[in-house]
């Protein structure tokens, strides 16, 4: 088995096309259709990587990170977002709070596995601190040229 991970998306359709192409290359496959599901599921199964949609009615993925985040049994779980905000300003937000990866719908579902496989190898914190603090200053400069335009 190559991991449990958990797909979170108020879209069956989404939730599905990610089940099949993960299930495919011997991944375990949770799913949460809402955010308050999603909560739950983490705290109960444990997955070893949740990938989350920010736009969901009722708790929001912000949300959901958010909670995962602040409790100490959830805050080491990888985070990728799967989302259809493309903004600078949700990108920052994403990886101030912690996430590993950030993907915009719509996504290649072929690549599930390999960012699911990526995401559960070790990784240094040092490194992935420096890594977010690249991606935010990135972030920020694309900002400010949107702005100074």
């Amino acid at each position: 088995m190559a991991g449990r991970v958990l797909v979170v998306d108020d879209e069956r359709e989404i939730r599905e096309l990610c089940r099949v192409n993960l299930e495919f290359e011997g991944f375990e496959v949770l799913e949460a259709a809402n955010g308050e599901e999603a909560l739950r599921v983490v705290q109960s199964k444990h997955p070893d990587l949740v990938f989350l949609d920010l736009m969901m009615p009722g708790m929001d993925g912000w949300d959901v990170l958010h909670a995962m985040k602040e409790d100490d049994a959830t805050a080491h779980i990888p985070v990728i977002l799967l989302t259809a905000k493309t903004g600078e300003a949700d990108q920052m937000r994403g990886w101030q709070e912690g996430i590993l990866e950030y993907v915009s719908k719509p996504f290649n579902p072929l690549s599930l596995a390999e960012w699911a496989s990526r995401a559960l190898q070790p990784r240094d914190p040092e490194d992935e601190t420096e890594r977010r603090r690249r991606i935010l200053e990135q972030l920020r400069l694309i900002q400010e040229l949107r702005q100074n335009r």
